[in-house]
């Protein structure tokens, strides 16, 4: 598959905190590659070099093949950012304010005024495209952000936490915005630190800690690699909790664990049988079951396997901890 983003052991150091150390990042074209990790980890750095923003010291960075050292303005006609806050002029309009990106990427006035046109219905801006994104809500704003980013139809567009700050539904649409842009062959680089939104949207994810990728592979693969799935038992009778230990450890080959004060046995579910296969022993063996449930591993647990913190506590030491990434 062609490659949209590659970096060989890239480097970027501001003073003497290290941002990026020898970071290694492969992204196929017409995906969502999804960058994890705590705050000050280096992900919105990477996002800066790749855009073109910022220099790296050292390695190899580059989009669709172009070096974004040796051809930055080629790298520039390719992409769109969307950083972490809305980017609007508040003194234009809604469409002003396309028309001017589109203006300052060369687009003819006609080819600006029917771009925009076409991205303020697509994204539902349309009623409000006459007044100032002062009178917008946080997700308009958003969605007028994401349009601005568009008009040059990039084949890349990086979304540096783009959900940030929004309520929920505001951030279901900016979901749907996505999938609608990958549909549409649109490669996306996703920053966040919602493990539910990496879960939803990407196809392939990287975590980063302290400048470098500690594990890279498809969401089910990383949550694969942070344990089995656990299967917890209540049962109606506490007189059988400990034969029903017994034939868990028979039948699964593992330890399971029993919790008197809840009635629960909980127990991991590896591949010594289905749940359906396990219910089917325990109901020929007399044991009265309550309720089942069934927990898969999720990004959290992976989270906290590779960096050693869940991603609600996730502030890095080197961070000036007020809960931003530098730079």
């Amino acid at each position: 598959m062609p490659t949209a983003i590659r970096t060989v052991e890239l480097c970027k150091r501001f003073g003497s905190l290290t941002a990026l150390d020898r970071l290694e990042l492969t992204v196929p074209k017409g995906t969502v590659h999804g960058l994890l990790g705590p705050n000050g980890a280096g992900k919105t750095t990477t996002v800066r070099i790749l855009a073109t923003l910022i220099a790296p010291d050292e390695g190899v960075a580059e989009v669709f093949g172009v070096d974004v050292r040796r051809d930055p303005r080629r790298v520039r006609s390719m992409i769109g950012l969307t950083g972490q806050y809305a980017a609007v002029d508040e003194l234009l309009t809604g469409r002003e304010n396309l028309h001017m990106i589109g203006r300052l990427f060369r687009l003819s006035k006609y080819d600006c005024r029917a771009r925009a046109s076409e991205l303020l219905e697509r994204f539902g801006l349309e009623d409000a495209a006459d007044r100032q994104p002062k009178t917008y809500s946080g997700g308009m704003r958003r969605r007028l952000d994401v349009a601005a980013s568009l008009m040059a139809r990039p084949g890349l567009v990086f979304l540096d936490e783009p959900t940030t700050g929004l309520d929920p539904r505001s951030r279901m649409e900016v979901w749907r915005l996505v999938r609608e842009l990958v549909a549409d062959g649109t490669t996306v680089l996703l920053t966040t630190q919602y493990l539910e939104e990496a879960d939803q949207l990407a196809d392939s994810l990287s975590v980063i800690d302290r400048g470098t990728v500690i594990v890279s592979g498809t969401p089910d693969e990383l949550k694969a690699q942070a344990g089995p799935d656990r299967v917890g038992i209540t049962l109606l009778d506490t007189g059988a909790m400990e034969r029903t230990v017994r034939i868990l450890r028979e039948r699964l080959g593992t330890d399971p664990v029993a919790d008197p004060g809840k009635m629960q046995v909980h127990a991991p579910l590896s591949d010594g049988g289905t749940l359906p296969d396990l219910l089917h022993l325990l109901k020929e063996s007399g044991i009265a079951i309550g309720d089942v449930a069934l927990r898969r591993p999720t990004l959290d647990d992976v989270f906290l396997t590779v960096t050693g913190r869940s991603a609600d506590h996730s502030t890095d030491r080197r961070n000036s901890g007020k809960g931003t990434e530098r730079p």
